[in-house]
């Protein structure tokens, strides 16, 4: 994961208009590349009413010019070509800035959570992918993490020529699918990737987008508060926490984080685990604790504490000091890295304690060992303490015997808006031809909304932008999540029914993904079928496929079932018959059906089922189907009937 940063841009842009130096945005600078054949946008900061030129070194290049307003900010439009390079853009006004090996040709914005955000040096075949990403045609851009209450002026990142060097850290998605462009396409490619593992789309959307959205309304009171009275907050939260310490959280507890409590008595846990035995069902606050000794070269000195992911909630203290929490839901698979400030850090022992709260399924500090470390900040491998191992632990109260701990109202990666003020605004209004999206786990919980959410996420970018510019997304993979009633199905529907939006597209990956891995790590061919996406719509390449089978329609025919597809020449069924379909009779009951292939149909029965009328594919979390077309491109899951609607927002 990359470091989190809340968005302090204003100070900075506001210490640039007082230079009165001409300045840029991130987002345009040296090697970048500019969308070609388009009225790309420059913008940036200078002395109020200063004059500002710009001009490429292209033939032909018309110079484009501004003036910079009472703000100090200034923009206009240049002229770019067709695909090509290198050139040399110049922006002059009180002083000179000179951007080189500026390449013209396609960019794309590749967003999401944490499966778009999965670099290159973690997927598959990453050593040699990484040898051969020697690509000085494919620029990269890794718009730092970071969030804000309102749209930020700019962003830390930069534009790098794509290399062995460069290529591990990116987003392997977005590498794969440029890649593939590049290759086929001739012309330069551009991609920004702007992602974080473990968000929702509403975090990605701003403000007027989420308008009619009434479930965010209190996340959206919550940034108006911070922009406005951020004070009124933290008074709040002061209130809530002392009247919920003065009830449960006793004495003794606080007392078991510091130095020289005995917790012989405890019991012994291995770290990390999943909780087993008596607490493998059990939902409530384990505490967990360490004794270390602290290096005599360590003291007074920062200290980086890292823990894995800890599900699903967590306050940790060091030497009975609170350095870190997470509280609230969808932190179960967030790895929590805390700094132990130096006042806090003396030679000798020293106690880690973690309260974990587990809210519902299996809980524990679950990650892989060697996430597991204390070292001083910004040291060297060699010089961290490892932290598997042993731990003490005692039981506390379950879930339903204590309410949650009240959580101060701040922003989040979960806030509403935090990622678009944060990460998207930041670069818009760069001239880009589409973007790419991988994203949805972290919406399970309201599939439904997803519905609209999703589509309305789509064309807020797209009026943020000025332009309806594609939009290709990836469907969600198999993955066992435990607990699953029909979310996850539910979800991807709400993918597959968001094609209906116009200059969309939707890669299948129910043959690629790992039931035990939420990330799995053939992000080859993920990229490379967005990529066909884009070949055929966007670029007008034919004579290939570019989709799975997509239902298109039912026939009933008395005890079978006709599911007719779009996307199916060649249909068949690896490894035998067609497996995951089922149909269901008047009264909603679903039975797994036999199937068979009649050219771009499945012909569907049950036994004992006299009048099928409705079917469904593949409708479940981590079942791995095998309906494909002759392209080798998988079928997406789907229902035919939405009884569920009735009882569901």
């Amino acid at each position: 994961m990359r470091t989190l940063a809340p968005a302090v841009m204003l100070l900075a842009l506001a210490a640039g208009v007082a230079r009165a130096d001409v300045r840029l945005p991130a987002i345009l600078g040296s090697n970048m590349v500019l969308q070609a054949d388009a009225k790309a946008p420059f913008w940036g900061w200078a002395k109020p009413g200063e004059e500002i030129s710009i001009v490429g070194s292209w033939p032909g290049a018309r110079a484009a010019s501004a003036t910079a307003g009472p703000d100090g900010r200034w923009s206009c439009s240049l002229q770019t070509p067709e695909a090509g390079g290198p050139f040399t853009v110049l922006i002059e006004g009180a002083n000179d800035i000179e951007l080189n090996n500026v390449l013209v040709g396609e960019v794309w914005l590749c967003s999401g959570q944490s499966n778009m955000e999965w670099p290159l040096r973690a997927s598959d075949n990453a050593d040699e992918a990484i040898a051969g990403a020697d690509h000085p045609q494919i620029r990269l851009f890794l718009v730092e993490n970071a969030i804000a209450p309102a749209p930020a002026p700019d962003c830390k990142g930069q534009w790098v020529v794509c290399s062995p060097q460069t290529a591990p850290d990116f987003s392997a998605v977005g590498y794969y699918f440029g890649r593939a462009l590049q290759r086929e396409t001739g012309a330069p490619m551009g991609l920004i990737a702007a992602d974080w593992g473990g968000t929702p789309a509403e975090s990605w959307t701003s403000e007027a987008g989420l308008a009619g959205f009434p479930r965010h309304a209190s996340g959206l009171e919550l940034m108006r508060l911070l922009r406005e009275d951020p004070g009124a907050l933290e008074s709040e939260y002061e209130r809530a926490l002392a009247e919920w310490t003065a009830k449960y959280e006793t004495a003794e507890q606080l007392n078991w984080a510091k130095p020289g409590f005995d917790a012989s008595g405890w019991g012994a846990i291995q770290v990390p685990s999943t909780w087993s035995g008596e607490l493998g069902n059990f939902d409530g606050t384990v505490w967990h604790l360490r004794e270390i000794d602290i290096p005599a070269a360590w003291a007074g000195r920062d200290l980086t504490l890292e823990l894995g992911p800890i599900d699903d909630e967590d306050v940790t203290y060091f030497n009975g000091t609170e350095v870190g929490a997470h509280r609230g839901a969808g932190h179960w698979n967030t790895p929590r890295r805390y700094t132990v400030p130096a006042k806090l850090v003396a030679a000798g022992k020293a106690v880690i304690a973690v309260s974990a709260l587990d809210t519902a399924g299996m809980g524990g500090i679950n990650g892989a060992a060697k996430q597991l470390f204390l070292a001083p900040k910004g040291g060297s491998e060699s010089e961290r303490i490892s932290l598997a191992g042993e731990w003490r632990y005692k039981q506390g109260k379950g879930a339903a015997e204590t309410p949650g701990r009240p959580q101060k109202r701040a922003m989040g990666a979960h806030t509403p808006t935090s990622l678009f003020n944060g990460m998207i605004a930041p670069v818009r209004p760069f001239a880009i031809r589409g973007a790419i999206w991988y994203q949805g786990e972290s919406n399970r919980g309201a599939a439904y909304e997803y519905r609209s959410l999703f589509p309305a996420m789509i064309s807020d970018w797209r009026k943020q932008w000025g332009h309806d510019f594609p939009f290709y997304f990836v469907q969600i993979a198999p993955f066992t999540y435990g607990g699953d009633q029909g979310e996850t199905a539910e979800l991807r529907e709400a993918q597959l029914m968001t094609l209906a939006l116009p200059n969309t597209g939707m890669a299948v990956t129910m043959d690629i993904g790992n039931p035990r891995d939420i990330h799995p790590r053939n992000k080859l061919d993920v990229g490379e079928r967005l990529a066909l996406w884009a070949l055929a719509k966007t670029y007008g390449k034919s004579g290939f496929e570019y989709s799975g089978p997509l239902y298109a329609g039912l026939e009933r025919d008395g005890a079978a079932i006709r599911v007719r597809f779009s996307h199916a020449d060649g249909l068949q069924a690896t490894g035998g018959v067609p497996r995951g379909f089922e149909v269901a009779g008047e009264d909603g009951q679903w039975h797994a059906a036999g199937a068979i292939i009649d050219g771009d149909s499945v012909i569907l029965s049950a036994y004992g089922l006299a009048k099928p009328v409705a079917a469904r594919y593949a409708w479940d979390d981590d079942l791995e189907p095998n309906l494909f077309n002759a392209a080798g491109l998988p079928a997406s899951p789907f229902r035919t009937d939405d009884w569920k609607r009735v009882t569901q927002p």
